[in-house]
């Protein structure tokens, strides 16, 4: 057997996530399911890299299996991507070595979150529409705050299995482009709805109600209770994932 990381992209609207559910839809299960379809085996179980929230995107998302020896990669690619809805998409495979783990050997995650200030049906699927005026200065300083090894367990709706909030985060800014807002975040790791909560507030800071200095005192204190209400799902997209042993130039950009 060989093992691969296998790169896939999806839109999460229409999914409780990627980990697969008892009495929900995932990206994990149809994945799954669709493998079954083409090996004509029982369930094959994929490992991801992590847990999207409902309703989340991901334009770059890696999960690793193990296959034979002779399996035809791209026949196996094809006939895959055959078998899964349009909202799902297989990019690439990558071999590599036995004990490769698409979740615990990742030593970079990036999200970005999307904002439209004009109305734009064809944006509202995958960004966030928010009219009203925001300080983007204001928000900018407080993004600022967040770089650093810190805990963030005001940001986190709930630890779940991990057994800290300690977090380090390495990029935090916000870019624009005319109507079209874009937060991008980077650390080690996130928490159970880290980047939703970190926008919400931020954007209390953009609106006024919530100052520079109010902001890292949420952060200080450690309380979700004082953070902002998590943005809607619809404006998040994992976008990247770092891994030491796969080569930048092998990446789509």
């Amino acid at each position: 057997m060989s093992r691969f990381f296998v790169e896939l992209s999806y839109a999460g609207t229409a999914y409780h996530g990627w980990q697969r559910q008892i009495t929900a839809i995932s990206v994990q299960e149809i994945v799954e399911d669709g493998l079954a379809k083409v090996l004509r085996t029982g369930r094959i179980t994929v490992m991801g890299c992590g847990r999207t929230d409902t309703g989340v995107h991901a334009s770059s998302y890696f999960m690793h299996l193990d296959l034979p020896e002779e399996t035809d990669i791209e026949q196996l690619r094809y006939k895959w991507n055959h078998f899964l809805p349009s909202d799902i998409s297989l990019h690439r495979f990558i071999a590599v070595h036995d004990k490769a783990h698409a979740r615990y050997d990742a030593t970079a995650r990036e999200y970005r979150y999307h904002i439209h200030r004009e109305k734009d049906s064809f944006k509202l699927p995958y960004s966030f529409y928010l009219w009203r005026d925001l300080d983007l200065e204001a928000m900018q300083k407080a993004a600022a705050l967040l770089i650093g090894t810190k805990d963030f367990n005001a940001f986190a709706r709930s630890h779940g299995s991990q057994k800290t909030s300690i977090c380090d985060v390495r990029t935090a800014h916000w870019t624009t482009d005319g109507p079209y807002w874009q937060f991008t975040i980077e650390a080690d790791r996130f928490l159970r709805n880290m980047v939703r909560a970190v926008v919400g507030t931020l954007l209390q800071v953009g609106m006024g109600k919530l100052t520079i200095e109010g902001f890292q005192k949420v952060i200080d204190n450690k309380d979700r209770r004082q953070a902002g209400s998590s943005a809607p799902a619809n404006g998040l997209f994992l976008s990247r994932i770092d891994y030491p042993y796969i080569q930048e130039q092998w990446r789509q950009v």
